[in-house]
This record gives C-alpha cells, sequence and structure tokens, in this order.
C-alpha cells in the first residue's frame, strides 16, 4: 500500500499549488472589480502609455526617441548618445541627461537603464498604480508564481505515479490493479490541469504592466492615433507608435541601428 501515500504526496502537492493559484486570482479580480471604472476620464500622456506597453525600458525608449527626432539627443548608429540640448523640457527628459553623466556622452545601455530606474518613471507607476491602470508589483508575481507552482505540480503528479506503478505487485495477488491506481493518479492531475487551463483564460486578460482598465485606455489610444494619420507626417502618432509598440515602431534606419546596441 505504499502506492497510497504517493497518492496522496500528489494530492497534497496539487491541492496546495491549485489552493494558491486560485486565491491570488482571486486577490487580482477583487482589484480589478474595485477599478471597474478606472480611467473612463483619464487621458493617457505618451509616457503613460509607453508604461503600460512595456514598462519603465520603453518609457526611456520613447523620451530618447523623442529627444533624438526633436534633435536636442544624438543617438549614434555605434550605441553611444550624446546630449545637445542639456535643458530637459520635463522630468523624464531630465532623467535621461541625468542618466547620461556629467560629460553629456554615455553608451546608450546604461543611460536607458539608469533613467529607466530613476524616481521620475517610479512616480509615474505608482500614479499609475493608484489610478488602478497598472498592475501592482505584489498582485502580478503573486499570481504568476501561483502559475508557476500548478505547472510544477502538473509535473510532479505523473512522476509520482509512474513511481507508484513501478512498486511490485505482491505474490498474493493482492494487490490494487494498475489500472485502477493510474485512474487514482489521474484525479490529481486533471486538477492541475483544468486549473491551467482556467488560469489561462482567467488571467489572460492581465498583460505586463497594464490592468484591464489600462489596456482599453491603450486601445482607444491607439484607435484614436490611426485616425488622425499614419504616423508619418503626424509627429505624435509616431510617437504612439512607439509608446505602444517599442523600438520596432522606428522607422528610421539609423536611430534603429542604435537602440540595437541596447542591453536585452
Amino acid at each position: 500500500m505504499f502506492w497510497v501515500l504517493l497518492l496522496l504526496l500528489a494530492w497534497a502537492a496539487a491541492g496546495t499549488a491549485c489552493t494558491r493559484l486560485c486565491l491570488a486570482a482571486v486577490r487580482a479580480a477583487a482589484v480589478d472589480t474595485g477599478n471597474a471604472g478606472a480611467g473612463r476620464e483619464h487621458d493617457l500622456t505618451l509616457y503613460e502609455a509607453a508604461f503600460l506597453s512595456g514598462g519603465p525600458g520603453r518609457v526611456a525608449d520613447l523620451t530618447m526617441v523623442s529627444m533624438a527626432r526633436q534633435r536636442r539627443l544624438l543617438l549614434a548608429r555605434t550605441g553611444w548618445a550624446t546630449v545637445v540640448d542639456p535643458r530637459g523640457r520635463d522630468e523624464m527628459e531630465r532623467s535621461v541627461i541625468g542618466a547620461i553623466g556629467p560629460g553629456g556622452q554615455s553608451r546608450i545601455a546604461p543611460a536607458r537603464a539608469g533613467a529607466a530606474s530613476a524616481a521620475a518613471v517610479r512616480g509615474l507607476a505608482d500614479r499609475l498604480v493608484s489610478a488602478g491602470l497598472a498592475v501592482p508589483d505584489g498582485a502580478r508575481t503573486t499570481v504568476e508564481a501561483g502559475v508557476r507552482q500548478v505547472r510544477l505540480a502538473a509535473g510532479f503528479v505523473p512522476v509520482v505515479g509512474a513511481v507508484a506503478l513501478l512498486i511490485p505487485v505482491p505474490a498474493d495477488g493482492t494487490g490494487m490493479p494498475r489500472g485502477l491506481i493510474a485512474l487514482w493518479f489521474a484525479l490529481p492531475l486533471a486538477l492541475t490541469l483544468s486549473c491551467l487551463a482556467i488560469a489561462r483564460v482567467e488571467v489572460h486578460p492581465y498583460a505586463r504592466w497594464a490592468s484591464p482598465a489600462g489596456q482599453r485606455l491603450l486601445g482607444t489610444l491607439a484607435r484614436r492615433a490611426g485616425a488622425q494619420g499614419d504616423g508619418a507626417g503626424d509627429d505624435r502618432a509616431y510617437l504612439t507608435s512607439v509608446a505602444v509598440l517599442g523600438i520596432r515602431a522606428v522607422d528610421e534606419p539609423d536611430l534603429r541601428a542604435a537602440f540595437a546596441h541596447r542591453e536585452p
């Protein structure tokens, strides 16, 4: 009857993992329900759209592209950034200039990393979370950790079941039939797989940075930018594309080559 102990172990792993994921999903849903009306009258800025689309790094990218298009920051194909105008027009631009350093020149990768971790970006993130448009770090990481644990349990149950099936059958024939043992272990496996399937549907609306309310605003912003122009002649529509899509929306070859030197 050693297989019974293995079955209890499989049920414990599956039950604990699924319970943890369900509790995390319930807490995330409660936050989303509390913010159901968030952002309805909020007009996203480009920096906010960049953060909701790609996080702090996207904000730094957008700021650098904007300054480069205004010829206030030179981004060379070799991956170097040179400050042309040291007077930042807002706190994000001042963060980029500060990250480049007093010498006015720096590699793009460390300057981007420094700007992304600046106090201005952290303040932007806090404001978006307070407005219900961004996903709090705790909620996002808790759900992701729960999904990982259920996946581990889904892989652990078949392993334990295989060990149980490899246990020799008693010579007197009083042991449990192999097929019935496999059926018992199929139950916790079915629990974990069904929990993962439900989580895929329920957690899917949550992006890496934007909450469902934030994603709705991003969709509105993208449609508005498309109505204003195709991005070639309208500077705001172009920068909106960069904020939402990232560097792949940049159509200048030299600028794309400069950002190709970014750290992963």
